[in-house]
């Protein structure tokens, strides 16, 4: 009687499978769910810190709340130079800021070694945060590394052949192809315009496309197909090597 007891509880290796199945794919879900919600935080802090680290110590005491409170307020560094960066903003805008900076832009552009950094650094702050600054225009297909491989890419303008000292006339675009999955790495080429397929797209969609390393796809298609059989049609234009001079 014991022993038929015993069968009846005992559990066949099938359900033991389908049991640890469950429990891994549950495992998973939850580290898809809390593994972006951990790292934000983590990188929310780290980012916080260091702002604090950097600006506290510059921090009159008595503007400080850590001198007075018995806890620390993390953040505060952050608070104030978020508060200083709107007041040198505030301060350009007049002329009286624009000539002092327009002074310190001065000493920094004799300093050798630094005047180049300082214009770099420049020019990409003012090509993401200013309307004069000048982004990429579309998103577009193109073929590299080898023909027939079509990799993404960012089309930064459209310039003539005369500016990378091909023939004058000649339309182009100078394109940006980004590494995966850090899209700040990669090349620049200029190719002709009948040589490029762009993609209805925007540029924060190819960019997730790209970081994700193929993963994440946008809801539209990036091209239609008789767009790239077309691409292909099309004739190339030959160009002869230019001679030294």
């Amino acid at each position: 009687m014991a022993s038929s007891n015993e069968e009846e509880f005992k559990v066949s290796p099938a359900a033991r499978v389908s049991v640890l199945g469950k429990l891994r794919a549950y495992f998973f879900t939850g580290l898809a769910i809390t593994a972006p919600i951990a790292i934000t935080i983590w990188a929310t802090l780290w980012f916080v810190n260091i702002f604090d680290a950097w600006l506290k110590p510059y921090i009159p005491s008595y503007y400080n709340p850590d001198t007075y409170l018995p806890f620390r307020v993390p953040g505060f560094g952050l608070i104030f130079a978020l508060v200083a960066i709107t007041f040198i903003g505030a301060l350009a805008a007049n002329l009286v800021g624009r000539t002092l900076i327009g002074l310190w832009e001065n000493v920094l552009n004799r300093t050798p070694v630094v005047r180049s950094i300082y214009k770099g650094s420049k020019q990409i702050f003012e090509t993401l945060f200013l309307q004069k600054g000048t982004s990429f225009q579309k998103v577009c297909l193109v073929e590299w590394p080898r023909r027939g491989v079509w990799s993404l890419a960012f089309i930064s303008r459209e310039i003539d052949g005369a500016m990378v000292g091909l023939k004058k006339g000649r339309t182009m675009y100078a394109i940006y192809v980004s590494t995966t999955p850090n899209p700040t790495g990669g090349y620049v080429f200029f190719c002709d315009v009948g040589d490029v397929v762009v993609l209805d797209t925007s540029v924060e969609d190819a960019l997730k496309l790209i970081i994700s390393m193929g993963l994440v796809f946008p809801d539209a298609p990036l091209a239609l197909e008789n767009e790239l059989k077309l691409a292909r049609k099309l004739p190339r234009k030959k160009t002869t090597p230019r001679k030294a001079t």
